[in-house]
């Protein structure tokens, strides 16, 4: 026992030696950026960092200036802050800084999902022949259909009923948008009230994964809550599983269906099928309803903005009107007539969206910036950039920028305005919700034409107000910076009721 007890112990030492040594033993390197590895081993400022990212970016960003390396949970990150000197990073014209290294890195983390090589070049196709153009039409309309569903639900009136019905706005949203996309995107069968209970079992799962994702990606989860993730990990990889689903096969949508049936003729099991149906999940719906939440919220605190969108969308969606509570009609082409709702989706993903755009350092190259400076690069650093704060944050880009201004991204003669500048200089990447380059969201305009199908519908066939008028826009949960669209740090409660039919 005491030999076993001093081989585990010796074991354990090399594990932490392993782990801890290359942190402690760096050293700043002449050109290279400041570097700050924090007061714990292998740790660094990881937990700072998850605490409240937003902040920790803009102490390090006063203090060590555009460009700094700090170390979080064994990886050394170098933070790009003038958006001038983002091309560069992004464009990545030498081909030294690696996307799909740390994308693999995440999804084999998250959905348990192995990358397959040539499957993102499937994602691609799929999405731009069934997520753009007409195959994107087919599918609005089929998210239309899922929103009527999900919205009047029939045989159960309480959402379909015109007098007041009161909740959760951050809730209704995101329940509402997930039950509505998953429908659309894994189908329907011919028992819609049993698709809708378990469409709402599958977003009770969901938001339980999604509120402890931050903290796993970190690997601060205890050891319960880490058994949870796994438990539900398994739980989606069943529920998505081919077998599970095959009732549903011809109400699946054609993205989903294409993707499935490449990865299938390419031998892929029916496991690995189910873990990738998950990673799409995610994709497609981990995002949909907090952006909706904060688009409606900020409708509801301006009412200005409110009228403009309601004397648009009345505009567009002239003579359309609710068919005996059975579904709403609504031409898709009007999606491509509303530019004030335009406006409004974009600036509110410029408020809301925070996402953290990062690429693998594959040698060791320099780095450019827009001043002149020159900054070298090590192997297999991370390079990330965070538009939130550099960008969107920015009052030299965006004049008042903790404001809500329904028309900042609208020109005088209602145009979509496009020419922001910073130092006096045109910016190309002025808003960056999607994040960009290789890694740009290839969903993004299934996405936009989501949340605003689903706001015309909101301020076209339904009464809307908040509970306390007076209250506040809650703050951003400080847990939540880097991981796409931010969610509140507390609910807000609204009252709504679907208008009489005339």
């Amino acid at each position: 026992m005491v030999i076993w007890g001093l081989v585990l112990g010796a074991m354990l030492v090399a594990i932490v030696a392993y782990l801890c040594l290359p942190g402690l033993l760096r050293q700043r390197r002449p050109q290279e950026p400041p570097l700050d590895k924090g007061c714990i081993p292998w740790v660094g400022h990881a937990m700072a960092f998850q605490k409240n990212m937003f902040e920790f970016l803009r102490g390090k960003w006063a203090k060590d200036g555009d460009v700094f390396t700090v170390l979080l949970g064994g990886e050394f990150f170098t933070f790009v802050m003038d958006p001038l000197s983002f091309r560069p990073i992004i464009k990545n014209t030498e081909k030294k800084l690696d996307f799909v290294q740390y994308a693999e890195e995440v999804v084999q983390k998250v959905y348990g999902y192995q990358r397959l090589q040539g499957d993102y070049q499937i994602i691609h196709t799929a999405s731009t022949k069934y997520l753009m153009g007409d195959g994107l039409k087919d599918l609005n309309q089929a998210v239309l259909d899922c929103l009527s569903l999900v919205l009047l639900e029939p045989g159960d009136p309480k959402l379909g009923a015109t007098h007041w019905q009161e909740d959760g706005l951050f809730h209704f949203c995101y329940n509402i948008m997930f039950k509505a996309g998953y429908l659309s995107l894994f189908g329907c069968t011919k028992d819609k009230e049993q698709d809708l209970l378990q469409a709402e079992e599958v977003f009770k799962k969901f938001r339980r994964f999604d509120i402890l994702l931050p903290r796993f990606l970190y690997s601060l989860l205890g050891p319960r809550e880490r058994l949870e993730m796994g438990q539900l990990q398994c739980l989606f990889h069943k529920m998505l599983s081919v077998r599970h689903n095959q009732e549903k096969e011809e109400g699946m949508s054609n993205w989903l269906r294409h993707m499935l049936r490449y990865l299938s003729e390419w031998g892929t099991t029916p496991a690995v099928l189910a873990k990738f149906s998950f990673m799409m999940l995610w994709a497609s719906q981990g995002n949909m309803g907090p952006s909706s939440f904060w688009a409606l919220l900020f409708l509801l605190k301006h009412p200005e903005a409110m009228q403009a969108v309601k004397d648009e969308a009345a505009q567009v969606l002239r003579g359309t009107k609710l068919e005996a509570k059975q579904s709403f009609v609504l031409p898709i082409s009007a999606l491509g007539r509303t530019p004030v709702l335009d406006s409004v989706m974009e600036e509110t993903l410029r408020l809301a969206a925070a996402p953290t755009l990062v690429r693998v350092v594959q040698e060791d190259c320099t780095l450019k910036m827009a001043s002149g400076h020159e900054y070298l690069l090590r192997r297999g650093d991370r390079v990330a950039l965070f538009p939130y704060l550099s960008v969107h944050m920015d009052p030299d880009i965006h004049p008042e920028p903790c404001t809500f201004k329904f028309d900042r991204f609208l020109n005088p003669n209602g145009s979509r305005k496009v020419d922001f500048y910073k130092k006096g200089k045109k910016i190309h990447h002025y808003s960056m919700p999607w994040g960009s380059g290789v890694s740009i969201c290839p969903g993004r305009f299934l996405a936009l034409s989501e949340m605003k199908l689903f706001v015309l519908l909101m301020v076209t066939y339904f009464d809307l107000e908040l509970v306390e008028p007076d209250t506040p826009v809650p703050p951003i949960d400080p847990g939540r910076w880097g991981f796409g669209i931010t969610q509140p740090s507390h609910e807000v409660h609204f009252r709504y009721r679907l208008k009489p039919m005339d």
